[in-house]
């Protein structure tokens, strides 16, 4: 199968491309590099710069025509979202929306949806909460992707395209960028391993749900086959808050910084966990890389990296 990844430079992206890739799939990647590099691209991939937003994506497509396409790229920073939400709904919707033309167009059968587990439900009134949970977005960011979940369906009844929505928890890993992308792992793990403090926002009790990228690329490989339209939770189940992140990184890399809070991020989501029952008994998925594994594996990761 021929399978178009968007964002497949970037942290997420490119873990999903090199399982594609494992599997005997040919991989066209659509990337601008606005937070993905090139040196995440597998080199047996074919690479386009490109933004999901230009009118050229559509050369893209009837140059390579692919099978299916596995959305990843975006704008990922909720804050962000928050700052300037006409840039958020220009890449996060109207961009989708021009990869959905295309699929159209171009006759491609199987949409893979990157959305979120914790920014689509707002503040939890269960926890961990399946796919059942009340979506009420409290960012642009949340919106949006909710947005596009619901695009999906309307592009299913009138095209008849058939989609996966992978609403992922809070993913870690190697190749997060601790300066351009949301990621506490990746920004505590490169601190602490240039000996420079980390900084807990406010009481450090807020929690979320920390799922390895290497689970999550999986979850999309498994996803790749189904012709069912559904939506799946992707995460541990497991809430970890600020705090125990904090002390675990700082043990794998050596123990030497202290406990050192500042402000707490205005508008900060207190607790997220997601529920990936149905994803276990739908596609045979669970989380394999228990936390501590896959915070050593990052912090191996950065080691190496870290000048």
């Amino acid at each position: 199968m021929k399978i178009l990844v968007t964002g497949g430079a970037g942290f997420i992206g490119s873990h999903i491309v090199d399982s594609f890739i494992g599997q005997g799939h040919d991989v066209v990647v659509a990337d601008n590099l606005t937070t993905g590099q090139t040196k995440n691209l597998n080199p047996k991939a074919a690479f386009y710069l490109m933004d999901i937003r230009a009118a050229e994506l559509g050369k893209l497509f009837e140059q390579e025509r692919p099978d299916a396409v596995c959305h990843q790229a975006a704008q990922m920073d909720v804050r962000k979202s928050v700052a300037d939400p006409l840039y958020d709904a220009d890449v996060n919707i109207r961009g989708t929306l021009n990869l959905l033309q295309n699929c159209v167009k171009n006759g491609v059968g199987k949409f893979l949806f990157a959305s979120t587990g914790g920014a689509i439900y707002g503040e939890q009134e269960a926890f961990p909460c399946d796919e059942s949970h009340p979506t009420r977005p409290v960012s642009p960011y949340g919106v949006a992707k909710q947005t596009v979940e619901r695009y999906l369906h309307y592009y299913q009844v009138e095209y008849g395209l058939t989609y996966s929505i992978l609403r992922y928890a809070n993913i870690y890993g190697p190749r997060q960028n601790p300066a351009g992308e949301a990621g506490v792992v990746a920004i505590f793990a490169d601190r602490l391993l240039r000996g420079r403090q980390p900084v807990i926002n406010g009481d450090g009790k807020q929690t979320r749900d920390y799922t390895y990228v290497g689970d999550v690329a999986r979850a999309n490989l498994l996803c790749l086959a189904r012709r069912e339209n559904e939506i799946f939770n992707i995460g541990t189940g497991m809430e970890t808050d600020v705090n125990t992140l904090f002390h675990m990184l700082n043990e794998i890399t050596g123990g030497k910084a202290k406990e050192v809070h500042g402000p707490a991020a205005p508008g900060e989501q207190r607790r997220s966990v997601i529920s990936s029952q149905k994803a276990g008994e739908k596609i045979g998925w669970e989380p394999e890389t228990d936390l501590r594994s896959g915070l050593r594996e990052t912090v191996a990761f950065f080691s190496r990296n870290t000048q």
